[in-house]
């Protein structure tokens, strides 16, 4: 297995993460299936390990920047540190092609919400504080559920949540989603630790690559617009998400021995 498709997978993950505050796993996953074999199951517990880190690199660089809102986070966090391991645990008990059908529908939905995104972004529901927490509350644990089942930090999901009914900036958002991914990745990827779902063969390039890209992505996002990107990722998405739903029943084990 090349260090340096790895190093790849995890640049391009990175950069795109840190640039729309998303953890990337769609990308990561996608790549580590199609260009390194890896099984899927392995693949959603592998991404969740390297998506901590994405959330680590993209939240110190919003920090910098001034886009991050602890207490936010945290709410976030404290349902969905509860539900990523469930979503884990679930994803474990699928059959490959059930998962692999599911991650493509769970694709074609953050296509569709990136697609909307510039649309949604001016819309915003005024909130008091208590519907502002009780709003973070549900939505950490929706996130949660998804993250640990379908491998991804849920930035997709909690960005325009948080920018429509809970009132924060687009950058705001982001920020809050990158430092939030860290405890609910840590939850999911021990889980799928645990269950023998992560590809530690694959770390060695993918962190690097993803420190680096998010650091990239997360500074070019206060520099550069994302609409070009998100064309060309939307048009992506949606080939892989539906070469995913239609996955035969029958999928070949390449990488996997579930049993590592």
């Amino acid at each position: 297995m090349s260090i340096f498709m790895s190093i790849f997978i995890g640049l391009t993950t990175g950069i795109f993460g840190g640039l729309v505050g998303v953890g990337g796993g769609a990308i990561m996953i996608t790549l580590m299936v199609g260009i390194l074999k890896v099984s899927q199951h392995q693949a959603h517990g592998t991404s969740l390990v390297a998506i901590i880190f994405t959330g680590i690199s993209g939240a110190i660089t919003y920090y910098m920047n001034g886009s991050i809102d602890l207490i936010s986070s945290l709410l976030l966090a404290s349902t969905a540190i509860i539900t990523a391991r469930i979503g884990a645990i679930y994803a474990n008990s699928l059959p490959e092609f059930v998962l692999k059908r599911a991650f493509g529908c769970f694709i074609l939905l953050v296509t569709l919400i990136l697609l909307l995104k510039p649309y949604l972004t001016h819309i915003s529901v005024s909130s008091t504080l208590w519907l502002k927490v009780t709003v973070l509350l549900f939505t950490g644990a929706f996130t949660g559920f998804l993250s640990g089942m379908m491998g991804i930090g849920g930035g997709a999901i909690m960005i325009p949540v948080m920018v429509i009914l809970a009132g924060f900036d687009q950058y705001t958002a982001q920020g809050i989603s990158l430092l939030t991914m860290i405890p609910i990745s840590l939850t999911g990827a021990f889980t799928h630790w645990r269950l023998g779902n992560v590809h530690a063969d694959v770390l060695p390039g993918l962190i690097p690559g993803i420190l680096i890209g998010t650091f990239l992505g997360g500074s070019l996002a206060h520099l550069l617009p994302e609409a070009a990107l998100r064309v060309i990722f939307s048009a992506v998405s949606l080939y892989i998400g539906i070469k995913n739903i239609r996955a035969p029943k029958s999928i070949p084990k390449a990488i996997e021995t579930r049993s590592q």
